[in-house]
């Protein structure tokens, strides 16, 4: 694991990396962290320089600047690419709320692209409804913790046949989401519930682009997935048998093989 503190923001963010050669950059999804990349980090990078950051306030970084949101963490994930002296083009993936960071990364920072994974992610912003449950998880984070809070999105994050057929994974991802920073989780919903619409954003992404999801995924499904590919010019899609939200941690094979 490293470490850098970022100026002005004062922002630390810790990463994992393994490999040399093309960087991909690899963004968690909420409420997780790098962990949850580690069959993609241990099998890619014997190809790639494959990095890792924990986005602020989650895993191991520091706590989230006032104000976090989507577009920001974009530009601290450019900030942080400049302090590692990474100035080749990146190829970055991200899955869920990582997908809505390249998603922001694409628009704000193009030239520093030279390839983008997206991952169970929709380019929707939420709706009264959804933005009605951020608060409502925002309020159970506060009151009675992260467990709380990966406890009521598990049964959508995983799709019933991994759970029956890997059992231990869902218990690591429960694991990985109750070690989560309350405050962390909070300003994270707060960026999500506040987000921008990307569909606009899409039409201008020129890089090579691959789009995946899970064909159980209950919370950003195929038809968001299919969305996204329509808009950007040349897009692929992939999507994985009886995985759900997580498709790189339900089956990392086929995921990694994408």
């Amino acid at each position: 694991m490293n470490k850098i503190t970022l100026e002005p923001r004062r922002v630390t963010l810790a990463w994992d990396e393994r490999g040399t050669g093309t960087p991909i950059v690899l963004i968690h999804a909420f409420p997780m962290d790098r962990r949850m990349w580690l069959r993609q980090i241990t099998e890619l990078s014997d190809q790639y320089r494959v990095i890792t950051p924990d986005l602020p306030g989650f895993g191991e970084s520091g706590p989230p600047p006032a104000g976090l949101s989507i577009d920001s963490m974009a530009d601290i994930l450019s900030e942080f690419l400049t302090a590692l002296g990474i100035d080749e083009k990146i190829i970055l993936g991200g899955v869920s709320m990582g997908g809505y960071v390249s998603m922001a990364f694409a628009r704000h920072h193009a030239p520093r692209l030279s390839g983008l994974i997206l991952v169970d992610t929709k380019a929707g912003s939420d709706d009264d409804a959804a933005r009605t449950n951020r608060g409502k998880m925002i309020q159970l984070a506060r009151e009675h913790g992260t467990a709380k809070v990966i406890e009521a999105m598990l049964p959508k994050m995983i799709s019933e046949t991994t759970r029956a057929a890997h059992p231990d994974l869902a218990e690591a991802v429960r694991a990985l989401g109750a070690s989560q920073h309350v405050e962390g989780v909070v300003a994270a919903l707060e960026a999500l519930r506040d987000r921008p619409d990307a569909n606009a954003g899409l039409l201008n992404v020129t890089v090579p682009t691959l789009v995946v999801v899970g064909a159980d995924d209950a919370i950003t499904p195929p038809v968001e997935a299919a969305n996204i590919a329509s808009k950007i010019p040349g897009a692929i899609q992939e999507v994985i048998p009886g995985v759900g939200h997580l498709s790189n941690m339900e089956n990392p094979v086929a995921f990694n093989h994408a």
